[in-house]
């Protein structure tokens, strides 16, 4: 594919910027991040389509606009720390290490860890990728200036907050009482105190517990 450059140019312009995506950081990292190698090569016809498609084990990566919306809701400055719930294909990942953040990502299913690090690294992109599921024992202490959850989350939980430094943002698809799910932005205060405010509605794939896979290679 010589010409995705170009393809990514008509996606930013398109369905990016179309539906009110103003931050030009972000505009630039959808632009430069090579979305068709987070596919399977059969799909890399469609990877500029403003449709999530799907990569393996019932898992899909983001519609581009998501990605945009959701990198800008969480407003990561280069050098912040940002902590990603579901590494999935990789490119949310990239998205934020195009910004300048230095990314931790977590991914639950041992294949999918696997092949998205393989995947970072092969492109340059420095992210450290965790096979974990967010459980106690295998989640990262902290403190991050962001954490992005890229899975349906049917609550709020505990410790996403918990790992936030004072000033940091967590962007989190959360389901709502109507159906589907909205996007959340949780923003903490220096005194620990945050302030919640709702913005797109959304469709994801569930966020679940339990580590799959034997953790061989991931």
């Amino acid at each position: 594919m010589t010409q995705w450059r170009s393809l990514a140019e008509r996606m930013v312009r398109e369905q990016i910027m179309a539906r009110g995506v103003r931050s030009e950081a972000v505009l630039e990292a959808m632009r430069t991040v090579p979305r068709h190698f987070f596919v399977d090569e059969a799909l890399r016809d469609s990877a500029w389509i403003d449709s999530p498609l799907p990569i393996g084990e019932d898992q899909t990566i983001s519609q581009p606009y998501m990605v945009a919306r959701m990198t800008e809701l969480l407003g990561p400055a280069r050098g912040e720390t940002v902590l990603e719930i579901g590494t999935g294909s990789g490119y949310q990942a990239a998205v934020l290490c195009a910004l300048g953040a230095k990314v931790t990502s977590l991914e639950r299913i041992a294949f999918l860890a696997y092949r998205a690090r393989e995947r970072l690294d092969g492109l340059g992109f420095d992210v450290r990728v965790v096979w974990s599921d967010g459980s106690p024992e295998s989640r990262p202490d902290g403190p991050f200036d962001g954490v992005i959850v890229t899975a349906a989350a049917p609550e709020l939980e505990e410790w996403w907050s918990d790992v936030l430094a004072p000033g940091g943002r967590l962007v989190v698809p959360l389901s709502v009482m109507s159906g589907g799910q909205r996007l959340l932005l949780r923003r903490k205060a220096a005194g620990g105190e945050y302030e919640d405010t709702w913005h797109d509605y959304c469709r994801f794939v569930p966020l679940l517990k339990g580590r799959k896979g034997n953790g061989s290679g991931g």
